[in-house]
Order: structure tokens, then C-alpha cells, then sequence
């Protein structure tokens, strides 16, 4: 029978996973919450609430997120972007190819998410330019970016984790290219799988190319006629009555068959056709009001809300936006954007109603309708990626070669052995300010404070668990079965189960709740640990079964028109994959 303190922190982990699970609640809440639940109930010193900030892993990340800002920033990976062009000429599965090698190579060096961040409009361009459906695309660079994350020590913030667990506990640091052999290996087996199964098993939507069906807006939009006896004739939409009395938006007016310039700012005349968005029944009930006819039977597509000066396009919320957590009401976002909003897809959930009061969240995609010379606004956010529009941020050129400099030499460094990663990391970092690749404001906002703070709640809940036994305890229950089977066997089950949680969690809160396990029954057995721990790296950092088990899969779940399902049937047999390739390499590049 476990002692209270291990009951508690058993506890504590089954109430974070719930709320993992539930999605109700910001990763990075729910981690300070675990923090403060250890320290009300005594299961940490106060001595240690600080452990999870002042730990190695979590300065580093905090500096390859500057890292890879500052080649951001001086369009150093847009270049590459561009000469995808000629080199995906030859077809869909070429593009495929071509796009995964690309995106696999820069997330060994570059935090994925950014990758991804990037690629996801390139990928919808060049695929709508060679008549592909871009659902065919996205899910291969958002593996591509897990299999190129596991290639290196800096590819991932769980691989950086990991290490910093194993030189806590007196074990030599992995080098920097210690996980290529066993990396370069998936990354050929998962681009192979992905360009042969793409025929199959990645969908086609083409279906849902018209957003007016994707987001589910036939209830929400109506065409009506203007009479005759309309009092909205001579003003425009901004002066009416009806705009000020009633939530109907005007989406477009069209005069003789063409759509006009600045449909708000036109005087109203008769015969008119008004686009209104609203609720159905509320626009039937406005028409005898207003002296409008609502046409009956028409169809409408994404035409009826575009026009020459107007279009129409899909917004992705990246992690790392300052949109997150806030409604489009509190944020400004249409003021300062000067666009509207028409749906919002979470998931796969289409959301219509009380658009202004949902708080955004990562991976969420806008329809947003904006002027042609103001989409420029979204184009240069940080905060938002206009999916179909490749970004006009303003690069800092000359610089790009300091900033691969600076990269070049951290890796370097490390390689060399001449500086520990953390040093060498932060060295780049303040690099990249220095040497004006980034301003020390845009160093700042380039951290996903998310994710520092969920490290700063999640890594005291691992040194709670190795200080109470609940380590210990969990190998006992869990494992010691399968420890007469051997290590092989063990490996194996340690690398299943942190698959399986990591399409639950986040890949950081399993790493930690299961290193100190995997240590535990590692010095029960008289075996080294070093296998293990790199089991739950490559586990916990290649997610393909779920859109939420990793940030780059939530990413392009909606703008690639997904189902969950989808995930499931291209990344879960894939995961089996790795799975074995695992067990039958890890012992032989990091024998027992």
C-alpha cells in the first residue's frame, strides 16, 4: 500500500491529465497549478518551486526559441521557401517529397512549430498552383517536422528536457548529434511511408474548397433584393438604420451583376443585391421591414463574398500568438485588423455564433473577409498566418548571413564539446541581439512563454515523484512483470506507453512523469538508463495519431480540412513503425 505523500502526487497527476484531456484549461495553467498543489501540500521544499525556471532545460529552450527567431527574422528560411518552387515541379508526390526533406532539415536545427508556421501557407500555395489539394500536404510537413526534430539535441524541447534529466542524475550529457543514427533512420522510413501511403490514406478535400461550405455559412448568409420602397436607398451601409438596429453584417453588394468597391461605403440604390451575414430566420424577418426581397434558391459560394478589392481567407492562430486566450472583442483584432470575421474552426468544429466572445486558442483558423490593400495588416502579424497568402514581413536580409553564422556556431561549440548546449544556446541568443538579426522586444516576444512556464510547473512535479518513491512505486506496479522478459521487453513497453500519452499530453509532462520510471526500473535491473530515456525522447517527440497530441498537428488539422480520423489512419500505423524500428536499433546504438 503507497504512503500518503505518494497517493497525493498520484493525485495531483491523474487530476493534470483529466485536465489535459479536457482541453478546457492552457497547458501552461494547469502546470502552475501543479506547482502551487505541491508546495500547499508540502510534497516539494519551498527551496524547489523554482527548480522548474532555474532548471538547465528550460534557459535553453527559452534561447533556441531566440535562435530561431533570428533566422526567421532575417529570411533565411524564406529563401530556402522560394527555390521550392523548382524543385516540387514534378508532381504531387515529388511536392511531397521535396516539401518533407526541406521541413525535416530545418527542424533539426529550429524550433518546428516556426517551421510549420512558415510552410503552412507555401505548402497551400504551391499545392493550389499545381491543381493539389493542400490536405494532401499538410499532414507530411507536420510529421516531416517531428521526424527532423528528433535528428539532434536541439530539434526538440523534449529531447532538451530529457538530456537535462539525464545530467541531473550524474549521467554523461547526449552530444549533439547523438540521436541522428537512430533519427536519420526514421526520418528515411517515415518520408518513404508518407510519399508511398499519400496515394491512400492522406484524403483529398476537395470537397471543402469553397469556405462557404467549410465553415458551414449557408444558415448565416442571405442574398436580398433591394425595392423600390427601401428607405436604405441613398445611404450607405454605415449610415443605415438597419445596421445600427440590428447584428446583421453587410459581406457584399453587388450593382449589375458586379460586385463594388468598399460595399460599406456605397450608397445604397435600387436593385442592389446585399450579402448580409446573420441568422437565417432573423434576415427573413428583416426584409418587410427594410424593403428588401430575400431571393430564394441561391446558391451561395465564396464569389458572392469576394470581389475585385475584397477577399476572402483563412486565418491560423499559431501557439505561440498573443491572440490566445483572448476573444476577438478583447484582443481588438477587428479594429486593428480591419477585417471581419465570419466562422471560426476549432478541430474540426465549426463555430458561428458569438464569434466576438470565444477566446481563441492554437490552431483555431479565421474566415476573415478584408480589403485587398489592408490584408497587408495580417500579412505582417506575428500573431496570425494568412494560410493562402505567403507573409510580408519585413526581413532583415543583410543580416541572414550573421544569423547563420551565429547558428553555425553554437552547433559548433557543442559539437566540439568546447561549451555545454545551455551556454552555447544562450551565447547565440544574445548573439542574434547583438548583431541586430533581432531587436531585444522581438527577443521577447519570440519565447513561447507557454511553454517556459509550463516547464517551470511540470519538472518540480518529476523531482517530487523521484523524492516520494512514486518512481519506484510505478515500476514496481507497472513494470516489474516485465522486468523477468529482459530490457528488451521493458524498452519496448516503456516507448509504448509514452506514445500513448503523449497523444494525451503534452510530449514535455510525459517526458517528466516518466524519466524518473524509466531510471527507476533501469537501476532495478543493473541495466543503463541512457536506452530508456532515448526511448521516451523519440516516443514523446513523434505524435501522428491524434491533431492534439503534438502543437504542428493541431496546426494544420483545420487548414488542411481534417478529420480526427484522419490522423489516426495516416500517423497511428506509422507510430507502429517507430515502434519497432525502436526496439530494434536503440539497443544496438545504446547497448544495455
Amino acid at each position: 500500500m503507497p504512503d500518503t505523500n505518494v497517493i497525493l502526487i498520484l493525485a495531483i497527476i491523474l487530476v493534470m491529465i483529466v485536465l489535459f484531456v479536457s482541453g478546457r484549461f492552457r497547458v501552461d495553467l494547469i502546470a502552475i497549478g501543479v506547482l502551487v498543489a505541491l508546495l500547499v501540500l508540502n510534497l516539494i521544499d519551498d527551496t524547489q518551486a523554482l527548480y522548474g525556471f532555474a532548471n538547465q532545460a528550460t534557459a535553453t529552450i527559452a534561447a533556441m526559441f531566440v535562435l530561431s527567431a533570428g533566422l526567421v527574422r532575417t529570411g533565411t528560411i524564406q529563401w530556402v521557401t522560394q527555390r521550392l518552387e523548382k524543385l516540387s515541379d514534378r508532381g504531387e508526390r515529388w511536392l511531397i517529397l521535396s516539401m518533407c526533406l526541406v521541413v525535416a532539415v530545418l527542424s533539426a536545427f529550429i524550433v518546428n512549430t516556426a517551421i510549420v508556421a512558415i510552410f503552412i501557407p507555401v505548402a497551400i500555395v504551391l499545392a493550389n498552383r499545381r491543381n493539389v489539394s493542400p490536405s494532401r500536404i499538410l499532414i507530411p510537413i507536420s510529421f516531416a517536422s517531428q521526424f527532423g526534430g528528433v535528428c539532434t539535441l536541439a530539434g526538440s524541447s523534449t529531447n532538451i528536457l530529457v538530456n537535462a534529466i539525464a545530467v541531473e542524475e550524474g549521467m554523461t550529457p547526449f552530444n549533439f548529434f547523438e540521436f541522428t543514427p537512430l533519427g536519420i533512420v526514421m526520418l528515411i522510413v517515415g518520408i518513404v511511408y508518407l510519399v508511398v501511403v499519400s496515394g491512400w490514406l492522406i484524403p483529398k478535400r476537395r470537397g471543402e474548397v469553397e469556405k462557404v461550405d467549410k465553415y458551414r455559412l449557408t444558415d448565416y448568409l442571405a442574398e436580398l433584393l433591394v425595392t423600390a420602397s427601401s428607405p436604405l436607398i441613398g445611404k450607405t451601409w454605415e449610415q443605415s438604420k438597419m445596421r445600427r438596429e440590428t447584428k446583421v453584417e453587410l459581406s457584399n453588394l453587388s450593382r449589375e451583376g458586379k460586385a463594388v468597391s468598399r460595399p460599406a461605403r456605397t450608397k445604397i440604390r435600387p436593385g442592389d443585391l446585399l450579402l448580409l451575414h446573420g441568422d437565417i430566420s432573423v434576415l427573413m424577418a428583416l426584409g418587410p421591414k427594410y424593403g428588401l426581397e430575400l431571393l430564394k434558391d441561391v446558391r451561395v459560394s465564396d464569389q458572392h463574398l469576394s470581389s475585385y478589392d475584397l477577399r476572402l481567407n483563412e486565418v491560423l492562430i499559431p501557439p505561440e500568438s498573443k491572440l490566445i486566450g483572448h476573444t476577438l472583442r478583447t484582443s481588438d483584432f477587428l479594429r486593428r485588423y480591419r477585417s471581419a470575421i465570419l466562422g471560426i474552426q476549432r478541430r474540426g468544429k465549426v463555430i458561428r455564433e458569438r464569434l466576438s466572445d470565444i477566446k481563441l486558442e492554437g490552431g483555431d483558423t479565421l474566415l476573415v473577409q478584408a480589403y485587398k490593400d489592408e490584408l497587408s495588416r495580417l500579412l505582417k502579424s506575428p500573431d496570425a498566418i494568412v494560410t493562402s497568402e505567403l507573409s510580408e514581413l519585413d526581413f532583415r536580409r543583410d543580416k541572414a548571413l550573421v544569423a547563420l553564422c551565429i547558428m553555425a556556431a553554437v552547433v559548433v561549440l557543442v559539437v566540439l564539446n568546447i561549451l555545454p548546449l545551455m551556454v552555447a544556446a544562450i551565447i547565440g541568443a544574445v548573439g542574434m541581439i547583438v548583431g541586430r538579426c533581432l531587436t531585444i522586444e522581438e527577443a521577447y516576444e519570440a519565447i513561447d512563454w507557454k511553454v517556459i512556464f509550463l516547464l517551470g510547473g511540470i519538472i518540480p512535479l518529476g523531482l517530487a515523484m523521484e523524492q516520494n518513491g512514486v518512481a519506484l512505486w510505478l515500476t514496481n506496479l507497472a513494470l516489474e512483470p516485465l522486468i523477468r522478459f529482459g530490457p528488451l521487453v521493458v524498452l519496448a513497453a516503456i516507448y509504448l506507453i509514452t506514445a500513448v500519452m503523449t497523444e494525451a499530453l503534452s510530449n514535455k509532462a510525459t517526458a517528466v512523469i516518466l524519466a524518473p520510471i524509466a531510471l527507476s526500473v533501469a537501476a532495478s535491473m543493473g541495466v543503463d538508463p541512457r536506452p530508456f530515456l532515448v526511448a521516451i525522447t523519440f516516443a514523446a517527440s513523434t505524435s501522428f495519431a491524434t491533431p492534439v497530441g503534438y502543437h504542428t498537428n493541431t496546426m494544420v488539422y483545420s487548414p488542411g480540412g481534417y478529420r480526427f480520423s484522419d490522423f489516426t489512419k495516416v500517423g497511428g500505423p506509422l507510430n507502429l513503425v517507430f515502434l519497432g524500428l525502436a526496439v530494434l536499433l536503440i539497443p544496438i546504438i545504446w547497448p544495455f
